[in-house]
């Protein structure tokens, strides 16, 4: 337990972080989306999730302690639910603070919205990011209308993903439909260098870089806060 009554193994536990936006230690605070992203459905317990109900009150915490500048989010996801996904990804952009976010590993599926919702993206070299259509899982009632709520989903995936990056959505609707590449399934896997060049990510990069990133865009907040003027 530490002086500010914070125990930082149960931090870890239900957090994956041991310390949390309240300490001020740092004025940049790290958040991981990890493995499967829970939905309104709890996953069994051997699968690895990113819990919305808990990255979201962390959001708000960085926002609102003055001492945080800059958020940092770190991607290695497989996706997961898309509601649950989106609404993370909608969080990270509204934020006012500077945010960053650096795939490795993977950020696939439901995972790209997120990776492209900060203001500046990295991707590390040996990572990949797996576009494909949303798929919906369990008893369906009401063809027709299940096809329309499946074609307005993939629609919101769709304006999100090219309003917060640089690829066009003729290329982006053209990775998703892509057949023969994924096994029982279409779609694209992308590695980082062709994430970049398809303009869904920012740069290449690793924890170095994004760090450095996110001091230069804080410093610019910083200075924003005091003149009112970012030269």
């Amino acid at each position: 337990m530490t002086k500010e009554g914070v125990n930082p193994a149960e931090n870890i536990e239900s957090l994956g972080t041991a310390n949390i936006a309240t300490t001020g230690e740092s004025n940049i605070y790290c958040i991981t989306v990890i493995g499967q992203i829970e939905g309104h459905l709890v996953l069994p317990p051997q699968n690895k999730t990113t819990k919305y109900e808990h990255i979201i009150p962390q959001l708000v915490a960085a926002e609102q302690n003055e001492k945080i500048e800059g958020i940092l989010i770190i991607l290695n996801t497989v996706g997961g639910d898309v509601e649950a996904g989106l609404a993370i990804a909608e969080m990270i952009a509204s934020l006012s603070k500077p945010t960053v976010t650096l795939v490795l590993g993977g950020g696939h599926s439901i995972g790209v919205p997120i990776a492209v919702s900060s203001n500046y993206s990295f991707i590390a070299e040996t990572a990949t990011m797996t576009i494909h259509p949303i798929r919906l899982t369990g008893l369906v009632i009401g063809v027709p209308q299940s096809f329309e709520y499946l074609e307005k989903m993939q629609e919101r995936v769709i304006r999100f993903v090219i309003s917060h990056s640089r690829i066009s959505e003729q290329k982006f609707r053209e990775l998703m439909l892509t057949t023969g590449e994924l096994a029982r399934d279409i779609g694209t896997t992308v590695v980082g260098k062709d994430a970049v060049e398809f303009g869904l990510i920012d740069a290449i990069g690793g924890i170095g870089d994004a760090i450095k990133k996110l001091n230069e865009l804080t410093a610019e907040y910083r200075q924003k806060k005091t003149t009112g003027v970012v030269q």
